[in-house]
């Protein structure tokens, strides 16, 4: 194993035992490398690593801290790969959006609280007839962002957060094939927002599966892949057309 590979296991048993706090500074490097057998150098890279990945904070003139290691703090860097995602998986998000997205739901149903159901009603009253493209695509992510965030599980809403970027291209796309787009996407967030503001968890969670699972199926018909779900066309729709508005 890479002798940063051992520094950065190291540092991460003292984090896991509990010996290093969220919040803690870390030992002086000269001492910290004593104490674990490490060379300053190979010290200095797996700080750098856990810095790239939120797990330390090195403060200059102060000292190299131990994170909250808050869930949305540590799956930012996850946030950061997904953003290199090709055309031709942007179907395996919104798959793994079928099966997040519907489970936040129903749980936001559960906990979310009345005050936030009256801002999700608010979100959906703002929208105009004939939204652009970016208003509708905004409103469409703050509205899916703050049922997340009502499902109480930060977890979970950081990892819908992380897919919000390469689903966001697609609710694009689906504007350029389907009419009515604008009339069924508001119906379907008021379904889901009037479930959600009855406390019917399943029932919310019905109206999202229905919700995602139509942008899953418009965007296979509109890649040529609804039979064949496995030949799906690295190109994707042109980026180049102009979009009628959609969000999902």
């Amino acid at each position: 194993m890479p002798v940063t590979d051992v520094a950065i296991d190291k540092i991460k048993d003292m984090i896991i035992t509990g010996e290093l706090a969220p919040g803690d500074r870390l030992p002086k490097e000269a001492e910290l490398a004593q104490r674990l057998g490490l060379s300053r150098s190979s010290l200095r890279e797996a700080v750098k690593a856990l810095c790239l990945i939120r797990v330390l904070d090195v403060r200059q003139g102060d000292g190299t801290y131990v994170t909250s290691l808050e869930p949305n703090l540590l799956l930012d860097a996850m946030t950061f790969v997904v953003d290199f995602h090709r055309d031709d998986t942007v179907l395996d998000f919104l798959a793994v959006r079928r099966i997040l997205e519907p489970a936040a739901t129903a749980l936001a149903a559960l906990h979310m609280s009345d005050a936030d159901i009256a801002e999700l009603g608010t979100l959906l009253s703002e929208l105009e007839d004939s939204p652009t493209v970016e208003a509708l695509v905004a409103n469409d992510l703050q509205f899916h962002r703050k049922i997340a965030d009502g499902s109480g599980n930060p977890v979970l809403c950081s990892l819908l957060d992380s897919l919000s970027g390469p689903t966001a291209r697609a609710r694009i796309w689906r504007g350029l094939t389907q009419e009515g787009a604008v009339a069924k996407t508001r119906e379907q967030h008021t379904a889901i927002y009037e479930a959600i503001a009855a406390r019917e968890p399943e029932l919310a969670r019905s109206w999202a599966t229905v919700h995602v699972a139509g942008v899953e199926q418009w965007l296979r018909n509109a890649l040529g892949t609804a039979d064949d779900p496995t030949a799906l066309d690295p190109a994707g729709p042109d980026p180049d057309a102009e979009p009628a508005a959609e969000a999902s």
